[in-house]
């Protein structure tokens, strides 16, 4: 693996950890923009009425409904105020919400905390696993990998799937990764240490393949990091410890 492949490598795990903190933002975004749109009157359908013939008895009937809800039976319903939130505010509340789901339930034990989020974590990989396995395939195929060939490196990525899943454990017992809250140094510390892992691998690939079997696969567009990085049992990780 050249030197510019590890750091695309090493900067596609950190942006996927970053991803998770920009989905809560992006969540709360949305909200805002929905209470935005609510808070906004809609003139299409008074431009259409006013439009419309005098005589249109369905006019008719929406002009005096209209001045009923002014002028008749007393003012329109609203709904309540909502408070405004900061940037911070919401952050903060998106950071709770993320730690009330994945991080431990108060009594919760570990069985029941895997019984609670690891079909979640299986089936956000389930596509992703099944694209870069075709990928693969392909990629295999142009370059005349053989079946021995291809059994000896699933051999060895179960190694570095060992390594990977014991030092994602070790991150989460020390507090590097955490659902309770925000620590983007030591997630990017954890994403830079994962990469390494995975840029290891290349060492063993480059014992099972010819350097033009490797050549042809890294000039199809498959990445062998991004494979493992999607490939390595991640529902087999221990839950987090409960919250201090």
């Amino acid at each position: 693996m050249t030197r510019a492949t590890w750091v695309f490598v090493a900067t596609s795990i950190a942006g996927a950890v970053i991803a998770i903190l920009l989905y809560i933002d992006k969540r709360g975004l949305e909200e805002e923009l929905a209470r935005a749109r609510e808070g906004k009157p809609t003139t299409a359908a008074a431009e259409k009425v006013s439009a419309a013939p005098a005589g249109d008895p369905w006019t008719q009937a929406m002009r005096s409904t209209g001045s009923a809800r002014t002028t008749g039976t007393g003012p329109a319903p609203t709904l309540p105020d909502q408070k405004d939130e900061s940037r911070l505010e919401r952050r903060q509340r998106r950071q709770q919400e993320f730690a009330a789901q994945f991080g431990r339930l108060d009594g919760e034990t570990e069985e029941e905390y895997r019984a609670r989020i690891m079909p979640l974590v299986k089936a956000g990989l389930l596509i992703p696993r099944q694209r870069v396995e075709e990928m693969r395939r392909q990629a295999q195929e142009k370059a005349g990998v053989t079946p021995e060939q291809a059994k000896k490196l699933d051999q060895a990525f179960d190694k570095v799937y060992a390594e990977a899943i014991d030092y994602t454990n070790k991150a989460v017992a020390d507090g590097v990764l955490s659902p309770y809250e925000r620590n983007v140094s030591g997630w990017l510390e954890y994403a830079g240490g994962l990469g390494g892992i995975l840029n290891e691998a290349n060492g063993q690939i480059g014992q099972i393949l010819s350097v033009q079997q490797m050549r042809t696969i890294n000039q199809s567009g498959f990445e062998w990091g991004e494979y493992l990085g999607l490939n390595a049992p991640w529902e087999n990780l221990r839950p987090p410890p409960p919250p201090r």
